[in-house]
């Protein structure tokens, strides 16, 4: 689509039988890669305690990344700040900035929350399907996985004993200021970053739902990253909540929004859908709070899929019913549709398989396909 750019949500996923040293290589060979293919920006997102993840600090990664790349936008998709302070991520990516600048993207997110409760959408949903035919599934609740021990248990080692996350607004607000350089305190004493404060840094918000975080972003007129890939029943209420509290800043007049969505690409629809086969065990083990096992190949996932209830199929349906697998004509429409229903100015690609290889090819064959239409 003329004017869309595609950009890559990278999780550093480690494959079964791999390691995390090998999927650095992978990640810093794909962000290379998707470089050529004309990939707009390259983002990693931050995930703790999962066995098959690697990538628990965007910060470090995008600096490895930044070295091995030269025009791609590289950033966070994102900083979780529930577990962090604004001065040490001012500090940390202006570090990035001062070597690599003008093209480091600050994306933002909040961690520990609850998600907010649903909103009403402008967007008429009729048997899960919005007007042009976008799949919008049944709501999923998280409430099972924030009072898991292992949630708990996370929460207690990101934290300092007995520290009291700030307010996640005023957070962001506070590194705002940061950035900009005019954070005053309370008592009026003076904070200056350096490095990070005069970072030319494109800061973003990232959110799952019309709640805080769309709030936030539209009242400081950031632009907004909403996720489809990891909650598609909300994220026609992201966008729409976020368009509402939208003010114009300094950053931007007008919303600015991208939606990301999980894809798989191959020559074929076949053989797209043999290479996606690992897609539901993976999606299970986070939802059963397990962590995110190493990525299966096929074979590996029928034999764990063999083992499934009717209740650990209803845990991933609305994520596999929502990952866009097919060969690049298919999965181009596809994505045509999320960005018609959503608006989006931007869409963020996620992209998992087994092999390094299947992964390069899905992304090369998608951007071929997008840049013909």
């Amino acid at each position: 689509m003329p004017g869309i750019p595609l950009g890559v949500l990278d999780l550093v996923p480690i494959s079964s039988g791999a390691t995390a040293a090998q999927a650095l290589r992978n990640t810093i060979d794909l962000a290379r890669q998707t470089e050529r293919f004309g990939y707009a920006r390259y983002w990693f997102a931050e995930h703790h305690l999962n066995p098959g993840v690697a990538g628990s600090s965007p910060a470090v990664v995008l600096a490895l990344t930044a070295a091995a790349t030269s025009t791609i936008r590289i950033g966070s998709g994102a900083v979780l700040l529930g577990h962090r302070t604004a001065l040490a991520t001012a500090e940390e990516f202006g570090l990035i900035d001062a070597l690599h600048p003008g093209r480091l993207d600050l994306g933002l997110g909040r961690s520990g929350g609850r998600p907010s409760g649903p909103t009403a959408t402008t967007t008429p949903v009729v048997d899960g399907r919005t007007p042009n035919g976008l799949r919008i599934p049944p709501r999923f609740s998280f409430e099972h996985l924030i009072g898991s021990p292992r949630f708990r248990l996370q929460q207690r080692l990101l934290h300092q004993p007995d520290a009291r996350p700030q307010e996640y607004g005023e957070q962001v607000g506070d590194l705002l200021a940061l950035l900009r350089g005019d954070y005053r305190a309370e008592d009026g004493t003076e904070a200056h970053a350096v490095p990070g404060e005069g970072a030319d840094l494109e800061v973003w918000i990232l959110g799952s739902s019309g709640g805080e975080s769309a709030d936030v972003a539209g009242r400081n007129g950031l632009p907004f990253a909403a996720n489809y890939h990891v909650s598609p029943a909300t994220v026609l209420e992201a966008t729409e909540g976020y368009r509402a509290a939208f003010q114009p800043s300094d950053h931007l007049d007008k919303p600015y929004v991208s939606v990301s969505a999980d894809v798989v690409v191959a020559e074929d629809d076949e053989t797209a859908r043999e290479l996606a086969t690992g897609y539901g065990p993976w999606v299970r083990s986070i939802r059963t709070a397990e962590g995110a096992i190493p990525f299966p190949t096929p074979d590996e996932a029928r034999a764990h899929v063999r083992a499934w209830t009717a209740e650990d199929h209803a845990l991933v349906a609305d994520r596999v019913d929502t990952q866009f697998v097919g060969s690049p004509g298919k999965v181009a429409d596809q994505l045509e549709r999320l960005q018609q229903a959503t608006g989006a100015d931007e869409l963020v690609i996620t992209t998992i398989t087994h092999d390094h290889a299947d992964r390069v090819r899905s992304y090369r064959l998608l951007a071929e396909e997008w840049t013909r239409r």
